[in-house]
């Protein structure tokens, strides 16, 4: 099946072109205020597209066949000329790739950090503020239902620590962070951050986060940003939001390899924070017994990092920009849609999402079958989804809410096909 479907975003129009079967990497064209995603040469340049059908985007996208080269090619000239020198013939481009991110983010460069992972630019960002006198006893930390474990886990550790404490915002009934209930409590006047997450990892919701961050400017009060799933499905304006700290993954939307993340810290801050696990790059030894940390982001940057996966995730970024945020945002709305659309009409199946507005990321339960058999099933039939269970987001699963659920990513190179494959798996486990 191929086709074409549109949409509006941000006031533009964007068409979306969908196929299955392709044979060129030029992926993107404008027409006018009209950009195309030409799915068929995207899924051509991804060579996963011929071996699954992937809807695990949210956990880890397939990467582009330029970006696998942009990653072996630097690991081929370590091996020929020995790691340092490697790294120091490519200076230029991790600049280029760090400028990349800083693009995407709407960010300056000197505000941006190439990391390890998302969870390891939350770590480094909160507990540099812990350190630096940022988080005080007696202070709340506000937070939304949509939190993720890794992120509330080390919250709680340092808290522990600091002797703050943790206050989650109430949600709407949609599952949304109820933004006049954060004014509420940001009004009481002890509240030191807040913590917000964008696009929840266990259903597909897209919280207000410009909203949110709105009211945190009013009060004076700091806003950290969760954009591990939404950077690279999603437009992701760090000044537009008003967040002072935002993170992310490279492997999930952005389809860049795995061991990759991303840290913003908004210039004005970075002075301030101190972050753990300091080494040479990071700080001087100024005496025997003084150190001082490196001005800027070099703060946050180790002295031994993955040279060719940033590489790689820099090839990743500059194709997304490419391609137009806007465009991607509204293919997967587009596909998403339509697989939700799909699952909904088979009785028996439940959607979770919740949100008036989505991402890619489709929850949903199947009565009589629990969330690992069907990923079982699904496997089975050469298609990837993945279950998502109350410990990794205890403030919105359990009790009314399900335990564990199915979910399934679909990107902008996936097809009405494929979702359909899905689907037919699905109905294949209901009772006759």
């Amino acid at each position: 099946m191929c086709g074409t479907v549109g949409g509006t975003v941000g006031g533009t129009t964007v068409g979306t072109t969908v196929g299955s079967a392709g044979s060129s990497v030029g992926s993107s064209s404008v027409r006018g205020m009209e950009r195309v995603i030409d799915v068929d040469a995207e899924r051509a340049a991804t060579p996963g597209c011929a071996t699954v059908v992937h809807l695990n985007n949210a956990g880890a996208a397939l990467p582009t066949t330029a970006t696998l080269e942009t990653i072996v090619d630097h690991l081929r000239l370590e091996s020929e000329v020995g790691g340092y020198e490697a790294e120091a013939a490519v200076a230029g481009r991790l600049d280029g790739v760090r400028s990349s991110v800083a693009q995407l983010l709407g960010a300056g460069s000197d505000e941006v950090a190439l990391t390890g992972s998302d969870t390891e630019s939350w770590t480094r960002a909160l507990w540099g503020l812990a350190l630096g006198g940022g988080l005080p006893a007696g202070r709340r930390v506000l937070v939304d239902h949509q939190f993720y474990d890794s992120h509330y886990l080390g919250l709680l550790q340092v808290c522990a620590v600091t002797g703050a404490t943790i206050t989650a915002v109430p949600a709407t009934a949609d599952g949304t962070v109820d933004v006049d209930a954060l004014e509420d409590e940001l009004a009481v006047g002890d509240v030191a951050l807040v913590s917000a997450t964008h696009v929840g990892t266990h259903r597909g919701l897209v919280n207000p986060v410009h909203e949110v961050g709105a009211r945190c400017d009013a009060a004076g009060v700091l806003f950290f940003l969760d954009a591990c799933q939404s950077a690279g499905q999603l437009p992701v304006d760090v000044g537009a939001i008003r967040c002072a700290v935002a993170t992310a993954t490279g492997r999930k939307w952005l389809r860049g390899p795995r061991g990759t993340g991303l840290l913003f810290v908004r210039r004005d801050l970075v002075g301030s924070l101190v972050p753990p696990g300091v080494d040479g790059a990071a700080a001087r030894w100024d005496d025997p017994t003084h150190y001082s940390l490196r001005d800027g982001m070099a703060r946050f940057t180790p002295f031994e990092h993955p040279v060719a996966l940033h590489l790689g995730l820099g090839t990743a970024v500059d194709h997304v920009l490419d391609l137009g945020i806007d465009a991607i945002a509204a293919q997967i709305d587009v596909i998403a849609e339509h697989l939700r659309t799909a699952l909904t009409a088979l009785e028996g199946v439940a959607v979770h999402d919740g949100g008036s507005r989505r991402s890619g990321i489709v929850t949903f339960t199947v009565e009589g079958t629990g969330p690992a058999a069907v990923k079982a099933a699904a496997s089975s039939a050469g298609i990837n989804v993945s279950v998502t269970e109350a410990a990794a987001a205890r403030l919105d699963m359990g009790g009314t809410r399900p335990d564990a659920v199915v979910r399934a990513s679909p990107h902008y190179l996936t097809t009405p096909e494929e979702c359909a494959r899905l689907v037919e798996v699905v109905a294949g486990l209901l009772p006759a």
